[in-house]
């Protein structure tokens, strides 16, 4: 399966990101991930979205919903 990371924001720690993603079927979903400084495995992912969508904003809507971080986020 083809992604493609269409949207990724991060939070102001840096440890954590939401990338809004495209499958290759032209739908959308999202992933909620983290990265823990001492770890040298990267970003994991802790959280997505139970479906997939038929827009990207239909999936950033559910993503704001579910997502505490982001609304501290995009109101600054």
């Amino acid at each position: 399966m083809s992604r493609v990371v269409t949207r990724s924001i991060n939070d102001q720690t840096g440890l954590r990101c939401l990338d809004l993603v495209q499958t290759d079927a032209g739908s959308h979903i999202w992933l909620e991930c983290r990265r823990d400084p001492e770890d040298s495995h990267g970003w994991r992912v802790v959280f997505y979205a139970a479906k997939e969508f038929a827009s990207v904003a239909e999936a950033w809507s559910d993503a704001r919903e579910r997502v505490a971080w982001l609304d501290e986020e995009m109101a600054e």
